[in-house]
């Protein structure tokens, strides 16, 4: 049997949380890619805290799937197959969405797709790919979702998913490049969009388990429990309510930003996610400073 990695459904379902349950009553959520993951356990926290909730992806079989769970414990996941990087698929949910709805409150970019591999073997096939998803992708749907709160004249909060990119992502280079990429973006929108009443922010999670792990080989999964001083992953539960803090009133002073959720791993070291190489082990049953 396959190892599990993160949270289960019914532990998003049942966990306890520190916001209240009518928090997004009557609000509309997008969350992109939440399939599965991260992007997941933040769609069923929204719905949790009365949301509408929609999303989008390219694999329609874990969208069935998440809708089936969300129906299963009283709760409705809109779902629509489309890649993010096809502009004309994303203007036209967008489109759809505030057809549907008249309005779009919450617009959580999640998801995007890496790979590990050392920088001089990324094809340039694989390098475009990475940029086009998470840095196009991403750029893809908040510009329409800004144009739709530009023309409707009403407010909106975009909540980037992005990365702990601070030092650098070795074997990650692709995606660190996009991921900063969006960071500069949401900071220069942020300022342009908010005379609309629009905030823009980003998510930056450090290693924090969830199915995505079992991506990685067995040597990058536990480096990302070295990657930090507290020695251990965090979970899809601090992504989740780190998102609801930027979107709700709570974070209403708050645009331009990046929260950083990491357990203090800029401070610390750099996760290996294909596996540390040998030059650079160490030895963490023991301090880093010796006598």
């Amino acid at each position: 049997m396959a190892e599990q990695f993160g949270l289960s459904d019914a532990e998003h379902f049942s966990r306890k949380t520190v916001y209240r349950d009518d928090l997004f009553e009557g609000q509309v959520v997008v969350v992109t890619g939440a399939g599965s993951g991260l992007g997941r356990a933040t769609a069923i926290l929204f719905a949790r805290l009365g949301a509408k909730v929609i999303t989008c992806g390219r694999n329609q079989e874990k969208l069935n799937d998440a809708a089936q769970v969300f129906a299963k414990n009283g709760k409705l996941l809109e779902i629509s197959t489309l890649s993010i990087r096809d502009v004309d698929a994303v203007d036209t949910f967008i489109n759809d969405v505030f057809e549907r709805h008249g309005r779009l409150d919450v617009l959580v970019n999640n998801a995007g797709g890496q790979f590990p591999l050392a920088a001089t073997k990324i094809s340039p096939n694989g390098w475009r790919a990475v940029i086009d998803t998470n840095l196009n992708g991403t750029w893809n749907m908040m510009h329409a979702a800004a144009r739709h709160w530009q023309s409707t004249r009403t407010s909106g909060n975009v909540v980037n998913i992005v990365a702990d990119i601070w030092r650098g992502m070795p074997q990650m280079a692709h995606t660190a490049a996009a991921r900063a990429g969006v960071i500069y973006a949401s900071k220069t929108v942020a300022v342009e969009w908010a005379e609309m009443g629009v905030r823009v922010n980003c998510l930056a999670p450090g290693c924090c388990e969830s199915s995505a792990f079992g991506r990685y080989p067995p040597a990058g999964a536990e480096s990302f429990t070295q990657s930090n001083p507290m020695l251990r992953a965090g979970d899809e539960w601090d992504v989740a309510e780190g998102c609801i803090y930027l979107a709700s009133d709570a974070g209403k002073f708050v645009t331009g930003e990046v929260l950083t959720i990491d357990g203090g791993q800029q401070l610390w070291g750099d996760p290996w996610p294909g596996g540390r190489p040998e030059r650079f082990e160490l030895d963490y049953s023991r301090s880093r400073i010796e006598d």
